[in-house]
């Protein structure tokens, strides 16, 4: 069963937190959960061949509370990321998404990623055999070019051949990528950002629905962006700076829900995390996800110490939460 309402699952995305490799695994989306009921959330990327052959279930399993979630698959063999798609159906997740905008050389290697906008007719083989293995939607997250090929004609080949296999949904990083000479992070900050040019790529293709990506920071960013395109997807900042998130259900949404405080966030998680250790987990798996919560609060450093050297013990429990959220609690008494 679902642990989200109906209203939330059929909420739009109009704000989304980025696939993050090494960060958005199944901890950190159900913090980031206990945040917002609306942000829709993406797993990290998970190639093809984990999934088939390798250990499926493990892979792609995830808390039913983290819903509404989508699944991102790198892969370029139609015939493949169409049976990924047949299996993640079956573990219910809300969306199918394909990584087109990965320019780290490893990816590469395995042909997928960001140098598949050269090949958009394959993009597309790979999405009509996805929609067909599938009800959900199957979504695309790229780029606005590569290398020497990022001029808007070229943008507007890709997505309207994409279109044409299937894709009614384009997740826009507002940056090119260049596939040699620069790392993924030097890819996230390098290249320049070009809002402009996905605002009239919307105009362009009014039929689509267009998520911008890149660089976006606040919600008053958003709320912003949202004045021009159908959807925004917030990576890094949301992960350092968490609590960001908590105030997007009211402001995006239309929620007339409170806001949660840090401690009630807190305090709901405790007996997921307790859950998790009684399985094998080890505390710093889940806290690592915590140390941005209090960001901009004073105190935070002492927070992000507490978590960092003490949920590495080997036996380190709930206690530790507890201990780190009393030292907030008695700080800003002080401070009252």
């Amino acid at each position: 069963m679902r642990g989200q309402t109906p209203e939330a699952l059929q909420a739009p995305r109009r704000l989304c937190v980025a696939p993050m490799m090494d960060w958005t695994d199944r901890h950190c989306r159900y913090f980031l959960r206990l945040l917002s009921r609306h942000v829709r959330l993406y797993t990290e990327m998970i190639a093809c061949g984990v999934i088939l052959r390798g250990d499926a279930a493990r892979a792609l399993r995830f808390h039913p509370d983290e819903h509404p979630l989508a699944l991102q698959l790198g892969g370029s063999d139609p015939r493949e990321l169409a049976a990924c798609t047949r299996i993640a159906a079956e573990f219910d997740y809300d969306e199918i998404n394909l990584n087109i905008g990965c320019p780290s050389g490893r990816v590469q290697t395995g042909r997928f990623g960001a140098c598949l906008m050269a090949e958009p007719g394959r993009v597309a083989e790979c999405v009509d055999a996805m929609s067909a293995a599938t009800n959900l939607p199957v979504t695309i997250k790229t780029r606005i070019g590569i290398d020497d090929q990022d001029s808007e004609e070229f943008l507007y080949r890709f997505v309207a051949t994409v279109a044409g296999g299937g894709c009614r949904s384009f997740i826009i990083h507002a940056r090119k990528a260049l596939l040699h000479g620069l790392s993924p992070k030097e890819n996230r900050e390098v290249p320049p950002l070009d809002h402009q040019r996905v605002y009239r790529l919307k105009r362009a293709f009014p039929h689509l629905e267009i998520i911008i990506n890149g660089g976006i920071a606040a919600l008053d960013q958003a709320a912003e962006h949202l004045r021009q395109v159908d959807g925004v997807m917030v990576g890094r900042a949301a992960y350092h700076d968490p609590y960001l998130l908590a105030g997007a259900d009211r402001r995006l949404f239309g929620s007339t829900r409170p806001q949660p405080s840090r401690e009630e966030v807190i305090a709901r998680l405790l007996p997921y995390v307790q859950r998790e250790l009684g399985e094998g987990t080890r505390l710093h798996h889940i806290s690592r996800h915590l140390l941005g919560l209090y960001q901009g609060v004073p105190g935070a450093r002492a927070w992000r110490r507490h978590l960092t050297v003490n949920g590495h013990d080997a036996g380190a429990g709930v206690a530790v939460l507890r201990e780190a959220m009393e030292g907030m609690a008695l700080r800003a008494k002080l401070m009252a």
